[in-house]
């Protein structure tokens, strides 16, 4: 399958993967849902953990989570402690523009899966989306 990353007509996963990006800015909000379109990956966007956390508990399921890791009021770690309370096994991805050593254990340590840095593009997410969806999105 050859698949153009400008297109948004054709879809390189097997599967068709979900996410939820809990992200507070609005040019944040736009750039990782665009590029997760662009990847054929259907996105759903909360200001914050206590939206996401409602989303759960309506019965919703989504197959990756990006989480902003410096939302004001309760935080990316907040929200990774409740939604791993609440027995959430998604992938939690935090993404951040700068992160420190302890900062990403910590993160790490309330059961985040992994940390990005922002911007986020297509070299970051498709390895990504290729671990959660167990299948390279590119054919060579």
């Amino acid at each position: 399958m050859v698949f153009e990353i400008g297109s948004t007509s054709s879809n390189p996963m097997g599967n068709k993967l979900t996410a939820l990006l809990i992200n507070n800015d609005g040019a944040f909000q736009l750039m990782h849902k665009t590029i997760l379109k662009r990847l054929g990956v259907e996105s759903e966007v909360t200001e914050n953990w206590i939206e996401a956390v409602n989303l759960y508990r309506s019965g919703a399921v989504f197959d990756l989570i990006l989480i902003n890791m410096e939302m004001p009021f309760m935080g990316a770690l907040e929200a990774t402690r409740a939604l791993r309370a609440m027995g959430v096994r998604t992938k939690i991805v935090g993404v951040t523009s700068y992160s420190r050593k302890s900062q990403r254990q910590a993160f790490m340590d309330a059961g985040m899966d992994d940390i990005l840095k922002n911007p986020l593009n297509f070299t970051k997410l498709i390895p990504l989306l290729e671990e959660i969806d167990n299948r390279p999105l590119f054919m060579d």
